[in-house]
């Protein structure tokens, strides 16, 4: 496959896809120019690693397994660079359906409470979330189907406390 061909082929992926990265981004940051940059960084990621990706995984999940590692990596670049950095989760409504732009006020305080979590935590949460399955969250993720399974288990019981405490007032 010649060059153009190449690259027209990733334009289409891309175009077809943005909406996984537009996500990621907004997860991470809640600043719109921030969103935007992450956006394009995830871009040259996805560029760089295009001619690696054998097809072994879905398009999606490669897309997102490279979108999270490069605003992981970032943040983690930034936290060594400032000495206290906390990602706001920002659930921007253009990306929330229909159903969810009415967020019960349960809902609200779910999200409230998923700010708190680590960078990760809010990843695997994300995709879970997204309901993706154990395989495809340990393929993104980089880790095991059993240590997906811990990891939500724990996560759900953080987010339960986390959620208490806000119902009175935290």
């Amino acid at each position: 496959m010649d060059k153009n061909a190449k690259r027209e082929e990733f334009l289409g992926l891309i175009s077809r896809h943005q909406h996984l990265i537009k996500k990621v981004a907004a997860i991470y940051y809640k600043n719109p120019e921030d969103q935007e940059d992450a956006f394009q960084e995830i871009l040259v990621s996805l560029w760089k690693a295009y001619p690696t990706f054998e097809g072994r995984s879905k398009i999606s999940t490669w897309i997102y397994r490279v979108a999270l590692n490069t605003v992981l990596t970032n943040l983690r670049k930034a936290t060594n660079r400032v000495y206290h950095h906390q990602t706001d989760i920002n659930i921007p409504e253009n990306i929330i359906n229909k159903e969810e732009q009415d967020l019960s006020e349960e809902i609200s305080v779910l999200y409230k409470a998923i700010k708190h979590l680590s960078d990760i935590e809010k990843a695997i949460i994300m995709l879970y979330m997204e309901e993706k399955t154990y395989d495809d969250i340990a393929d993104i993720m980089g880790m095991t189907k059993t240590n997906v399974g811990v990891k939500i288990s724990r996560i759900k019981k953080k987010l339960k406390k986390l959620y208490k405490k806000m119902e009175n007032g935290y």
